[in-house]
């Protein structure tokens, strides 16, 4: 049983760890936060042996195997790199880091301590989108690819009232292409690797971060459009077209469902039954990495270019993280 601990007491929190319990691998062990009536507070409704307001403590811990960070973006790398120098395996919400080089730090630090880094990026653990991974063969030549995912944020009006979110703060390294983006670039370099060329352009706030945007991937005769916005909704799938057929993707973070239609026939339902927890996917996958020891996993390369483009992406749309600064 791999005995966890969790940085950040919100609801993706407890979410995860409805998730991680369901594996049957993991069991949580310990609570960080800065606030102990708040560490209190949380451990009434998810009970463990520990609570703890310092990270050191926390890195130190010998009841702890693991760590789950939810915090903000801008804190992944140095909470991660802290626990993994105890030997604690992590499993970081995405975006794993705030730029490339806190992305290579990370990976550099898992390799030296030999525990498993991973990025919760659930989709690529999703039986749907497995199922899309093994149909995108029938689509015969690939020629373009439209993933989308528009969502209006529940903070942006906030954000209009003059107050200051998380959400919408360069400090703590986050905005639309870090958010929402972040599912539609990392589910193309799951599928197609590096792009040849990138070509980014987006729509800043005031606060510096950007409110929406368009990416362009470009790989050879194929092209992949990526959509992100987290001040408007959108209602259209995510698309993936061939020569010989295309494939459609409802809502491309949770993959809800898959349909193949080949050019000239008649649509096919591909979709996987999924657990209503879609985060289970990734704690189980999580979970035999560490299980095995598989600390040079293929997700690593995939989180390592993921933050490569992110911080390219960023620098074509001028949007500067703090976190950027010590960058040479």
């Amino acid at each position: 049983m791999i005995r966890f601990a969790i940085v950040g007491t919100n609801w993706i929190t407890r979410q995860f760890i409805d998730a991680a319990h369901e594996t049957g691998k993991m069991k949580l062990s310990g609570v960080y936060s800065r606030n102990q009536q708040q560490a209190d507070a949380f451990v009434v409704d998810y009970p463990c042996k520990l609570t703890f307001t310092s990270l050191d403590e926390l890195a130190a811990s010998s009841e702890i195997d693991a760590v789950y960070i939810a915090s903000p973006n801008a804190l992944h790398s140095e909470q991660a790199i802290l626990f993994m120098s105890h030997g604690k395996h992590v499993i970081c919400e995405k975006p794993m880091a705030s730029n490339l080089r806190e992305a290579e730090a990370m990976i550099a630090c898992a390799r030296q301590h030999q525990v498993v880094l991973f990025e919760a990026f659930k989709t690529a653990s999703l039986p749907t989108f497995l199922q899309l991974q093994k149909t995108l063969p029938q689509l015969g030549k690939l020629r373009k690819a439209l993933i989308n995912y528009c969502q209006y944020s529940s903070r942006y009006q906030r954000y209009l009232d003059g107050e200051n979110p998380n959400t919408f703060n360069p400090r703590w390294s986050n905005g639309s292409i870090m958010d929402i983006g972040f599912y539609c670039l990392a589910a193309a370099v799951t599928l197609w690797g590096a792009p040849q060329q990138v070509k980014a352009q987006a729509s800043l706030l005031e606060s510096g971060v950007d409110a929406h945007g368009v990416v362009v991937l470009g790989y050879g005769d194929f092209d992949v459009t990526l959509l992100h916005s987290k001040v408007s909704d959108s209602l259209i799938p995510s698309e993936i077209q061939g020569e010989a057929g295309s494939l459609i993707i409802e809502k491309i973070s949770e993959c809800q469902q898959l349909r193949f239609i080949p050019r000239g026939g008649e649509s096919q339902n591909l979709t996987q039954p999924q657990h209503i927890n879609t985060m289970l996917y990734e704690a189980e996958t999580f979970a035999k990495l560490v299980e095995a020891g598989e600390v040079e996993h293929a997700g690593l390369e995939i989180s390592r270019i993921t933050a490569q483009l992110l911080t390219e992406i960023r620098r074509q749309t001028g949007v500067v993280f703090p976190a950027d600064q010590a960058e040479v």
